[in-house]
């Protein structure tokens, strides 16, 4: 193993730098397109904040449409960005339920061979797991559209967690807790004069720590519904030994589908083989808080009553996924999660 190389032996690509050139890609919905002044709301910030210039692939500003009908042309577009040695990383520019197309069609070699930053989140969570099947660490965080397109302004939490994971090399990182409030309010996009609105803020309530013993293993994250569009596949990832973290979309699946999800996981025999349980704060503008502890209650029963794994730890209410501000998660670095000092460290860096 090379210092390249995190303990589960995925590779690290290099950090990233101020004056990088990153490309945008759009490998899902094609919503630069649709919504350009979005877009570019969230490429400017980008810009701005990290010191970076974002180059569009050829297909990323493309009508929806031509996107939906082409899906080679998405694939093209990542991997002329993998092979071009002037382009540093790789942000998506938001999700939808296209990547799934792509999969038969990426070239895991190339991106073996090419180990550069990729981030997105929702799915995104597609790509990730074409990423850990090469070998190569990713990141799942903001996309361009949602997250670095930000009303207003990039949350000061988002910014620092891009920050330390993607242009440090940190190590041991603690995920600090989000304490300024977070919200899930949705102004149209189609309007550009909500650009410059605030969304209304809610308190933070902290996250939920549901019992268990420290645990340490590689992190495993990605959208719930994403995860288990894969399940069955070669792209699905190995939970033994995982740190798994999952979170729902802005579509609220209900707390039965979060359930039934955990359920599948056990049949497959790998729920009992899994380090420990994260869950993010559940996505969906017409939750309450108060709903928040229907989730936590399904995930109880799985765990605890229906398989007994007493000693699993379990976190919820996390700041990541589609609840904003959220927090940059690097995916296959080693993670410990202490009950006792409640905290969860990122015992490597997910960057050389």
């Amino acid at each position: 193993m090379t210092g390249d190389r995190i303990a589960c032996g995925l590779e690290r690509p290099r950090r990233l730098r101020a004056g990088d050139r990153v490309a945008a890609v759009t490998l899902s919905w094609g919503g630069p397109g649709e919504l350009p002044h979005r877009y570019e709301a969230g490429k400017r910030q980008l810009e701005e904040a990290f010191g970076v210039t974002v180059i569009e692939m050829p297909h990323a500003l493309a009508a929806p449409s031509f996107l939906a009908d082409h899906p080679s042309a998405r694939v093209d577009d990542l991997h002329a960005a993998l092979g071009d040695p002037d382009i540093a990383g790789i942000v998506s520019s938001i999700g939808g339920d296209e990547s799934i197309r792509l999969l038969p069609m990426i070239d895991h070699d190339l991106i073996a061979a090419n180990p550069k930053v990729f981030i997105g989140y929702s799915d995104s969570t597609i790509t990730h797991m074409a990423f850990r099947r090469a070998g190569v660490v990713s990141f799942y965080g903001p996309a361009i559209m949602a997250g670095f397109g930000e009303n207003a302004g990039l949350f000061p939490y988002l910014r620092d967690g891009v920050r330390r994971v993607l242009f440090a090399a940190e190590t041991p990182l603690e995920w600090p807790p989000n304490r300024d409030g977070w919200t899930v309010e949705f102004l149209g996009w189609e309007d550009p004069a909500n650009q410059g609105r605030p969304r209304a803020i809610r308190e933070s309530t902290g996250w939920r720590w549901l019992g268990g013993e420290l645990a340490e293993g590689p992190l495993v994250v990605g959208c719930l519904e994403a995860l288990d569009w894969i399940r069955g596949t070669e792209w699905w990832p190995d939970l033994d030994g995982a740190v798994l973290a999952v979170e729902t979309s802005e579509e609220a699946p209900s707390p039965e589908i979060v359930q039934r999800f955990l359920r599948s996981i056990a049949a497959l025999g790998s729920l009992d083989r899994v380090a420990a349980f994260l869950f993010g704060r559940p996505g969906g503008a017409d939750l309450l808080p108060a709903d928040h502890i229907r989730y936590e209650e399904a995930i109880l029963r799985v765990i605890r009553e229906e398989d007994g794994l007493d000693r699993l730890p379990i976190v919820a209410n996390l700041d990541f996924g589609h609840t904003d501000p959220f927090w940059t998660l690097p995916q296959g670095v080693r993670t410990r999660v202490d009950p006792s000092l409640e905290r969860i460290t990122f015992l490597e860096s997910g960057v050389r």
